[in-house]
């Protein structure tokens, strides 16, 4: 083809979808990638370490998570994590592995920082796919994974604050006694005089997680230059829960799914929501069927929405999703997101980590 034939045929409309479909495929193509929910920015850097020196993608993705799961100001994952109501650090773990499509999960379990490694050997060394509690616990002792306690001064004076704050309709309290309840700025006076020692920093904090906890978690999606995915979701769950709940974090196809043919996903925020609509596998299927990672996360959080008939009153609670396609795309969406404000999750594809915005479905 002559100089001027090609630049007549790029000017043409074929030419000019054949140029697009190209720098399109260039834009969005298998490469060395990792995402996180917004907690995830050390998280992303890691796992990068180990997809450029050729690591698998599923321990580049436990690696990631181990950085949080080891923090102990991060109060919604593995050391430091807020405890349930008897004062009881719980974790939960999934990961899943797109080459050889195995899955393994942990759940309600006690006294292991890093749950995310116990649901791996669950996936290479049985034919299970979830453990839990006291089994869980004994199976990652046999595995040789160390007991220890999982509360930090931090969750213990959170959780003490929250146990002084139950009260009967008639503001009465086992703890403190006083008939009525209190102003904030007498509620803070009174919580001077019982921990004198303690810090106003850690005061604030632990008033703050008392009436506000926090439904965190940690999602990381992972993808080498070849196309291989992997995925873990780990968590210490909601704060003050009942011992025993677990959330979808470990449940497979809720809080995390990888299909190594299109895509992954996983989820951060109040895990019976999304265990009601399958979430992650909700996802997957939606980007099968050719949605954006964006459009596939937003089209769930409308089937979340449609179980409370669209009523944002009655939803009380906020849930993230995040998607990575097998091309290279990748998106995340949150049911809420502040005005301006729709919501940050954590990429890695080369450079330094970063937080990007997500979307929301409605603004509150």
């Amino acid at each position: 083809m002559s100089n001027f034939s090609r630049r007549k045929w790029m000017l043409s409309g074929a030419g000019l979808a054949s140029a697009a479909a190209s720098a399109s495929a260039s834009q969005s193509a298998p490469r060395n990638i990792a995402i996180a929910s917004a907690n995830g920015l050390i998280c992303c850097a890691r796992a990068m370490q180990i997809l450029r020196a050729g690591g698998d993608t599923l321990d580049a993705a436990i690696a990631g998570v181990n950085m949080v799961e080891d923090d102990p100001n991060d109060d919604s994952v593995g050391y430091g994590g807020l405890p349930n109501e008897e004062g009881v650090v719980e974790l939960d773990a999934s990961v899943m592995h797109g080459p050889t499509r195995r899955a393994g999960a942990v759940a309600s379990i006690r006294n292991i920082k890093n749950p995310s490694k116990v649901a791996k050997v669950v996936m290479e060394q049985t034919t299970h796919i979830l453990l839990v509690g006291d089994g869980a616990l004994k199976f990652a002792k046999g595995w040789g994974f160390k007991e220890e306690n999982l509360l930090t001064e931090k969750s213990r004076a959170a959780w003490m604050i929250w146990k002084q704050s139950l009260r009967d309709a008639s503001g009465n309290s086992n703890w403190i006694g006083n008939v009525e309840v209190p102003t904030p700025s007498r509620r803070v006076a009174e919580l001077r005089r019982v921990y004198p020692e303690m810090s106003e920093e850690l005061l604030a904090y632990a008033l703050d997680r008392a009436m506000y906890p926090p439904t965190g978690t940690i999602n990381c999606l992972t993808m080498n230059a070849k196309g291989e995915m992997s995925g873990t979701t780990t968590t210490s769950g909601l704060a003050w829960k009942i011992p025993g709940r677990v959330g979808d974090s470990p449940i497979i196809g809720a809080g995390l799914y990888i299909d190594q043919d299109v895509g992954g996903a996983g989820s951060t925020g109040l895990g019976e929501e999304n265990i009601r609509v399958c979430g992650a596998h909700t996802i997957v299927e939606n980007m099968r069927r050719g949605m954006s990672p964006t459009d596939a996360c937003l089209d769930t959080l409308k089937r979340i929405s449609r179980n409370y008939k669209d009523d944002k009153a009655k939803m009380k609670f906020n849930i993230s999703f995040y998607a990575l396609r097998k091309d290279g795309a990748f998106g995340s969406a949150s049911l809420f997101g502040a005005p301006g404000k729709p919501g940050k999750f954590a990429v890695n594809d080369g450079g330094e980590s970063r937080l990007e915005d997500g979307t929301a479905l409605y603004t509150k």
